[in-house]
């Protein structure tokens, strides 16, 4: 079976403060090696609603190729 959704991000949460389903913003806290750690905050009130971590795979870092020292072209000594 093919995935048919890559990743979902909440719209609207649950507010303790509100007491009611608020829209919400996401913050980003850290980058960690694993991957991002995001927080939502309620929209109305900026009480901390939720937090999701995104995980990242691996990227190799790139590797610089490696520099040629330019030849000197030999001389030729004419006599």
């Amino acid at each position: 079976m093919s995935q048919q959704f890559g990743a979902f991000t909440a719209s609207e949460l649950y507010c303790p403060k509100c007491r009611r389903s608020q829209p919400v913003r996401e913050k980003l806290l850290l980058i960690l090696p694993s991957g991002e750690l995001h927080e939502f905050l309620c929209a109305h009130c900026a009480t901390s609603v939720g937090k999701r971590t995104v995980t990242v795979p691996a990227v190799m870092p790139k590797q610089r190729p490696q520099q040629r020292v330019p030849r000197q072209p030999k001389r030729l000594i004419l006599r």
